[in-house]
């Protein structure tokens, strides 16, 4: 295989073991400008779910007061998890897509 393709498709599979850290070293590390590319839009993927958290709080303090409000932080939790599992699945999708494209 080739490297470029190794190294983009783990940018995208690097939610499961250094969503942040792995994406950012091998932007600034490849010359290549493909590589660097999947390496930024991994990146991005990976700041969505940490994006939608302060929506998640707000959700749960705006529920804690009344009896209505149970049911909007239920609602914002859910939310942040369907978004979560949803970036997940987009960058294994992704990380596959690239390995075999490239």
């Amino acid at each position: 295989m080739d490297t470029r393709k190794i190294l983009s498709g783990l940018c995208y599979f690097s939610i499961f073991f250094a969503p942040f850290l792995f994406p950012i070293v091998v932007y600034f590390v490849v010359d290549d400008f493909i590589t660097k590319e999947h390496a930024k839009k991994a990146l991005l993927s990976h700041l969505i779910p940490f994006v939608a958290i302060p929506f998640a709080m707000l959700g749960a303090i705006a529920g804690a007061g009344s009896d209505a409000g149970f049911g909007i932080a239920i609602l914002g939790m859910g939310i942040y998890g369907i978004l979560s599992i949803g970036v997940i699945i987009w960058n294994v999708v992704k990380g596959i897509k690239t390995i075999q494209e490239l």
